[in-house]
């Protein structure tokens, strides 16, 4: 469903761009977002992004990170500049697919992951 990519290994104070695709029996899509969890530490919210564009960052990447999606390709992209070490972890796509336009007006959501892409942060 969530096919992600874009992680590798880059210096501390570089780029990555990365990018996630919904595919399969979609309708329409709703939030959309990343994740990241690092060695030893939960699951956290990197930024999400609504339907319409709104999008909700956390703090630790505020002003660095940068969430957007193209709609008609049901993909969403995380431009992650100026790296910290602390950024590494393995960073995880998620959505809220609606199926049909049933399970749309009716709230079915499927609430999908993809698997996750590594970005690590070292020099």
């Amino acid at each position: 469903q969530l096919q992600a990519s874009g992680g590798g290994l880059v210096q501390p104070g570089g780029s990555l761009r990365l990018s996630c695709a919904a595919s399969g029996g979609i309708f329409s899509v709703g939030v959309m977002g990343w994740y990241r969890q690092a060695p030893g530490k939960q699951r956290e919210l990197v930024a999400d992004i609504t339907s319409n564009g709104s999008s909700n960052y956390a703090d630790f990447v505020k002003g660095r990170f940068t969430i957007s999606r193209n709609i008609a390709q049901n993909t969403v992209y995380l431009q992650m500049n100026s790296l910290k070490s602390e950024d590494t972890a393995v960073y995880h796509c998620n959505a809220a697919i609606f199926r049909s336009i049933q399970d749309y007006y009716g709230g079915k959501r499927l609430d999908a992951w993809g698997l996750g892409t590594l970005v690590t942060v070292s020099s």
